[in-house]
């Protein structure tokens, strides 16, 4: 039954040995972003979702005091396990919307570091260059270590066998790195941004890679996501 999977990942949690090095919030934004997508797209003045949509995970009693308990968390500066984050990605991936999942969570920790204004007047190999800094040091403060590296490229992210992916061998977490470097760059500097996932472990490839890029028309009417055969080394963040 669909109740029956919260309570086993909040049981898990409570279990893990693991080192706590990752950030609350990330736990906090999965199950935020769960709930959303649960909401349904009208709500009547005297309905209350979570008695009337029982069914939906993001709208239980489980989901919702796991939500009060990484508030506080939050508040606190805990930290979490690896093995916790990777519980919370596996229920992501059950579900059919998961990939909305990752990519919303993945912009909204993005957008918690906040750039000046000066960026978007600076020439664009010093939006890059910022860009590059911040993507670097905001993954390191979540997840309480380096997390790949920087290939060929203005903005190209590369990495092997990262915590949010080893949880997913069909890739669908990927997403959570799409969304977190276009946030990066529509904060860093000015017009379109596109991000695409050329490389990935579960496509059968070493490692997985983003290439990211300010362009001159719409991002949403080019695909995101191609093909690549080049291979090349990440360099350690």
């Amino acid at each position: 039954m669909i109740a029956s999977a919260p309570h086993k990942v909040v049981n898990e949690l409570t279990d893990s040995t693991s080192p706590r090095r990752v950030q609350a919030i990330v736990g906090l934004r999965l199950l935020e972003m769960i709930r959303d997508q649960d909401l349904p797209g009208e709500i009547l003045d005297a309905e209350d979702p979570t008695q009337t949509m029982p069914r939906r995970l993001g709208l239980s009693d489980v989901v919702d005091r796991q939500i009060r308990t990484y508030q506080r968390d939050v508040k606190k500066g805990v930290r979490l396990a690896d093995t916790e984050v990777m519980d919370l990605f596996r229920l992501v991936i059950r579900r059919p919307d998961g990939d909305e999942v990752f990519y919303g969570a993945g912009r909204l920790l993005a957008a918690m570091d906040h750039p000046g204004g000066w960026t978007r007047v600076m020439p664009q190999r010093i939006q890059y260059a910022v860009a590059r800094a911040r993507l670097k040091r905001r993954l390191k403060r979540l997840f309480g270590r380096r997390l790949g590296g920087f290939g060929r490229g203005p903005f190209t992210v590369e990495g092997r066998g990262l915590v949010f992916i080893e949880s997913d061998p069909g890739g669908e977490a990927c997403d959570f790195l799409t969304g977190f470097c276009r946030e990066i760059l529509e904060q860093t500097g000015t017009g379109a941004v596109r991000v695409k996932h050329t490389l990935c472990q579960s496509r059968g490839d070493e490692q997985c890679r983003w290439e990211g890029a300010y362009i001159d028309e719409p991002a949403e009417e080019l695909p995101s996501t191609t093909s690549s055969a080049e291979r090349v080394e990440a360099g350690e963040w």
